[in-house]
């Protein structure tokens, strides 16, 4: 199945034409989730016989640039169940049946979130300020907060994680999913952005969502730790994420072009600007940034489909994806804004809407300080104290 047959371009014009109102009413993406559902998207990645797609990681995440030209919340917010799904096959490629049950649900309609990411935590998969209390069953309940919770209004099942500092062998940081029919849980009507608002990423405040345990599927030591969950998060959250600001930034290099043609000079008798040197140079520059994308979005993924062996390098590869995918996409669509002119400036242009969505990548884990020093710490080893 080809990006093109499964993301028609009737489909996502529509996605397009709604992301506007989705913005601007600072709603949930209902309709696009509605379709996306039925054309079995949120089964990309779930292996046939779990009644999926049997789609790889490159193809979704080539999928996920497409989705994302067209509605780029709506794109970042199903990144976040699809990542689910992507840990859960990376690890059952390679032998580990631990997340088996998350493919099986996927592959039976349950949605999934992403309930990691807490307030001042950066430790990020290293540490957690939300508390797992262990029950005598081998169950779990988490008590904490978390914030970005995409998918808030539309989630049948929460994977989060939390501290366990009470058991004889702890401190454990303990990974489980809790059923959103289970409660224990309040979902805070906080989301208030300037972009990216339809992903509906919302502040949930676990107090007492209880993990049984057979959905306790890691109990680790904090710090950084080579067990593949924690490489299975970091690769299938990197990539994807990087996929949704590659599309952001092959959008607004389309509507870039499109404006240097549409637009005329008065001082040059009537010209289109694409016949303006200075706007030639952005535009070449745009292009130039953001041709580079696709080429390691590709290999990476490959790589993870193959289980290519990167050794110590997987990190610095994949956290140098990241910070060049929406770093190039501000760069992109910046670029763009100053070839379209000051119509942008308005909030329902879409490139204006693009310039405020594109600012959520600073914030994605990996920042670029931690970035940085994955990759210095590869290259030169750590820093003498």
């Amino acid at each position: 199945m080809t990006e093109h047959e499964l993301l028609g371009d009737d489909l996502l014009e529509r996605f397009r034409g709604r992301a506007a109102v989705y913005d601007a009413e600072n709603r949930f993406f209902d309709e696009d989730f509605a379709e996306l559902v039925e054309i079995g998207y949120l089964r990309a990645l779930v292996p046939t016989e779990f009644g999926g797609l049997g789609l790889g990681l490159e193809q979704t995440a080539r999928l996920q640039v497409r989705l994302a030209g067209a509605a780029p919340a709506t794109a970042l917010a199903v990144n976040m169940h699809l990542v689910w799904t992507g840990i859960a096959k990376t690890l059952h490629d390679r032998g580990d049946d631990s997340l088996d049950f998350v493919l099986r649900e996927a592959g039976a309609g349950e949605v999934f979130a992403f309930g990691l990411s807490e307030a001042g935590n950066d430790l990020v998969l290293f540490g957690s300020t939300t508390e797992a209390r262990p029950a005598d069953d081998g169950s779990y309940t988490f008590h904490g907060r978390k914030i970005f919770t995409s998918l808030s209004p539309a989630w049948t099942r929460l994977g989060t994680m939390g501290l366990d500092a009470t058991s004889p062998d702890g401190p454990k940081i303990v990974y489980g999913f809790v059923d959103r029919d289970d409660g224990g849980f309040e979902i805070r009507d906080d989301w208030d952005t300037i972009g990216m608002r339809a992903t509906q990423s919302r502040t949930t405040i676990l107090d007492g969502a209880r993990s049984p345990a057979d959905r306790i599927v890691r109990r680790l030591d904090p710090g950084p730790n080579p067990d593949p969950l924690v490489f299975a998060i970091f690769a299938n959250f990197e990539i994807l994420l990087a996929s949704v600001y590659t599309g952001i930034g092959a959008r607004a290099l389309d509507l870039a072009v499109a404006a240097a043609h549409r637009r005329t000079s008065l001082k040059d008798g009537g010209r289109s600007y694409a016949s303006d040197p200075d706007i030639r140079w952005r535009v070449a520059e745009a292009a130039i940034d953001q041709d580079a994308l696709l080429p390691q979005l590709d290999a990476l993924a490959r790589d993870i489909d193959t289980q290519a062996n990167h050794g110590a390098l997987w990190f610095p590869k994949l956290v140098g994806l990241k910070v060049r995918a929406t770093e190039t996409a501000r760069r992109v669509v910046d670029q763009a804004i100053r070839v379209s002119g000051g119509s942008t400036y308005f909030s329902g242009n879409e490139l204006g809407r693009l310039y405020r969505d594109v600012l959520a990548g600073i914030f994605h884990p990996s920042d670029a300080e931690s970035a940085h020093n994955t990759v210095a710490n590869a290259w030169l080893g750590p820093a003498e104290s």
